[in-house]
């Protein structure tokens, strides 16, 4: 595709963001379809709709004006990406899309390609719950098949004498459908972003090592602290998921590494991936330049890492209030960091505002950066 290229960008949140700077910086134009979203994080791409997902006029204007479309959220109505798929090409494909799009979907697809998982049954009553808690024993947790993610739509069921019934769980759930997994005795949680060209070519990033707090990410770690040997599986995993969707484009795969060293696919994301945000500084390519030289049919680029590096979230929470973000001065004379904000204008507890990479020579001066800034702005003591 020739530079004057406009890359069309489903969703409006800081993934589109990053990409539309990516894009741009690379002679590409973006048209970003918000559906309604004016958090502030769009306001990078070079043309913005707003309008909801089911407008008409909305779709015209877009299908016209780009030429090739993505995501940067998986959660985009099924029906508009098929709707845009007959017009305009879109990567990754609704098909791969759609089954990142559902748990039951997920799961059954990874069983089906022998990828090792957690064990899992899908609920669709309190009855089918209370066989389900028969055949997992142990702790298991309960989620929604679609729309869940930072820990939304899911319920934790302890095995113990005191465990409400199967009826009473099912009504606190809400009476969706569901998927019932059983809860891993984790040693770690990794993630490993992989991009794959129109033409094929697949590549893997270094994986992540990720710490969560009140399920929303914390601290990216990069290189992992695991052994050559799981580096190379959770790559390789990754890699035969990719192919296997005959994806286009960047995804992450996320993993649970269980007390043995067994690795375990929890979810597989369509897009651009909060744990891979090292990236941009760490990293020869970014995952969204990744992500850009895949859907206009450009080479892959080099995903070695120069430098070790940490990821740190900001969430509202430090907000001084909803509009008054804190004093970033501790960031600015801290060697190795840089400090990405997203443009949204409201704070708001567990929101995601904006991230900082600390880069070093060695993992243990990053690590030791990063909670130097953690302490400094009271992150992760309440």
């Amino acid at each position: 595709m020739e530079h004057e290229t406009c890359i069309g960008v489903l969703g409006g949140g800081q993934l589109g963001r990053m990409l539309s700077l990516e894009a741009r910086r690379m002679g590409f134009q973006v048209i970003m379809w918000t559906g309604g979203d004016n958090s502030g994080a769009a306001r990078l791409a070079d043309h913005t709709i707003t309008e909801p997902f089911n407008s008409q006029q909305a779709f015209q204007l877009f299908t016209t004006t780009a030429h090739c479309a993505t995501v940067e959220f998986e959660n985009i109505p099924s029906t508009l990406i098929d709707k845009v798929s007959t017009t305009i090409p879109i990567m990754p494909s609704s098909k791969a899309i759609s089954i990142c799009q559902d748990r039951e979907k997920e799961k059954t697809f990874l069983r089906s390609k022998n990828i090792p998982t957690t064990a899992f049954q899908i609920v669709t009553s309190a009855e089918t719950l209370q066989l389900a808690l028969e055949k997992i024993p142990g702790d298991v947790i309960l989620k929604t098949l679609r729309d869940g993610y930072d820990g939304k739509g899911q319920l934790l069921i302890k095995q113990n004498n005191n465990r409400p019934s199967a009826s009473e769980l099912w009504n606190t759930f809400g009476n969706h459908n569901a998927i019932l997994e059983k809860r891993i005795n984790l040693k770690s949680e990794l993630s490993v972003i992989c991009a794959r060209s129109q033409d094929g070519q697949t590549i893997a990033y270094d994986p992540a090592e990720n710490e969560h707090r009140n399920h929303i990410l914390d601290i990216s770690i990069v290189p992992a602290r695991i052994s050559d040997t799981l580096t190379s599986q959770a790559k390789q995993i990754a890699e035969e998921i990719t192919t296997a969707l005959d994806y286009i484009g960047v995804l992450a795969v996320e993993f649970f590494v269980d007390q043995d060293d067994n690795l375990l696919v929890n979810e597989i994301a369509p897009r651009p991936h909060n744990s891979g945000h090292h990236t941009i500084d760490a990293c020869e390519t970014s995952q969204f330049e990744q992500q850009v030289r895949a859907v206009t049919g450009l080479p892959l680029g080099s995903t070695r890492l120069i430098q070790p590096a940490v990821m740190l979230n900001l969430l509202g929470d430090i907000w001084l209030d909803p509009t008054t973000p804190p004093d970033w001065t501790p960031i600015h004379t801290t060697p190795g960091a840089k400090l990405h904000l997203y443009g949204k204008n409201h704070a708001k507890p567990g929101r995601k505002m904006g991230h900082i990479t600390f880069t070093a020579p060695t993992i243990q001066t990053a690590i030791q950066n990063a909670e130097k800034i953690k302490q400094t702005y009271n992150i992760g003591t309440t």
